[in-house]
């Protein structure tokens, strides 16, 4: 939540590539999958996994703790980092957390063990190499399960073979704005990947704020490279057509860019409660003025940071460890204080913003 996360670097492709994620899917051999764990198994996997961690040559930059000893702030806060999934009750589970962020380790998930890496922008080869350092250390403590005709043996058969996982979040508004998302989908799923809404669907079954998620369908097929050179390519060429559907927009379409982009800002600018869709869809707004050169004075890191820092639970933790005095009428209120904070953080964040596009 501060200026040194790792989502607030900036990045590769930053205008339409927010962040990069490298996952290997592992289980210990000689143990169940998850799903046929005793609760004796699964104490005694998170007690090697947390014990192999003590032994890497930076075991100072990691810290474990069970997910059962987390408070629910705690466990809001990694579900919307994207460590931890909210479906789950992580009654026997664990994570590992690098003292940036930026690699996360879970224990007794829906595998023993999950690695995920964390990069800016369009960032395969530093999410790949963070994730791969946690993986070989690990290898020197503990024995994976692995068969010669399958390559790691995971609980889905998507995730067997390399156990990895690739996804990129994306910001499409210029797509959207000229109705090309459904044959962007159905083309990424022809290469084999998922296309799906980040923040859930908003207005007219788009996805909220434009925001998009492509990921890798399986790890069976082909090297760790070969996967990686595939979706890169992939992202690449949608990064081209967001860029030149951004012209298109500006040329047949710009009353309605400015519409959208100046009305975002105002209700960023003065809102003095902001619920977390809205802002959402808002922040989307600005980030398409600052991409269409509307506005400027803002890097595109800042706004990415904000779709952080402004969760409920990145607020509620601000709230609970510091010292604000808030309107009288809504000081009793944890959910009008979040809105209120949530406005206050948006409105510093685009303080410098200036119209540039008049």
């Amino acid at each position: 939540m501060n200026s040194d996360a790792w989502y607030a670097v900036p990045g590769k492709d930053n205008d339409v590539v927010l962040s990069s994620r490298v996952r290997f899917a592992r289980n210990l051999a000689n143990f169940p999958f998850p799903a046929r764990l005793r609760a004796s198994d699964s104490e005694r996997i998170q007690a090697i996994v947390f014990d192999a961690f003590n032994h890497f040559e930076d075991s100072e930059s990691y810290q474990a703790i069970s997910v059962q000893q987390l408070d629910a702030v705690g466990k809001e806060i990694l579900v919307e980092r994207g460590v931890l999934d909210a479906s789950r009750d992580g009654k026997y589970s664990g994570v590992v957390m690098r003292s940036d962020g930026k690699v996360s380790c879970t224990v007794n998930d829906v595998d023993h063990v999950r690695i995920s890496s964390f990069s800016t922008g369009l960032d395969f080869d530093a999410a790949l190499s963070a994730g791969r350092y946690v993986d070989a250390s690990l290898q020197k403590s503990v024995q994976f399960a692995a068969s010669y005709d399958f390559g790691y043996l995971t609980s889905s058969l998507f995730d067997a073979g390399s156990g990895m996982k690739l996804s990129v979040r994306v910001h499409l508004p210029s797509l959207s704005l000229l109705g090309k998302i459904g044959s962007v989908g159905e083309s990424l799923s022809k290469k084999g990947f998922t296309f799906t809404a980040t923040y859930g669907l908003g207005a007219k079954g788009s996805s909220l704020g434009s925001f998009y998620q492509v990921s890798s369908l399986n790890s069976l097929s082909g090297s760790e490279f070969d996967q990686v050179a595939s979706l890169t390519a992939a992202i690449q060429q949608l990064t081209e057509q967001e860029r030149l559907a951004r012209k298109q927009c500006m040329e047949s379409a710009q009353t309605q860019v400015r519409n959208q982009v100046y009305r975002s800002l105002a209700l960023c600018k003065y809102s003095k409660l902001l619920e977390l869709r809205e802002a959402i869809s808002l922040i989307s707004g600005v980030q398409f003025g600052l991409d269409t050169k509307l506005l400027s004075g803002v890097d595109d890191s800042v706004v990415h940071a904000l779709l952080y820092r402004m969760q409920d639970g990145h607020l509620e933790f601000v709230l609970k460890n510091g010292d604000f005095h808030f309107e009288e009428d809504i000081a009793q209120n944890m959910q009008q204080k979040k809105e209120r904070l949530r406005a206050l953080i948006v409105q510093e964040a685009f303080e410098a913003i200036s119209v540039t596009g008049e």
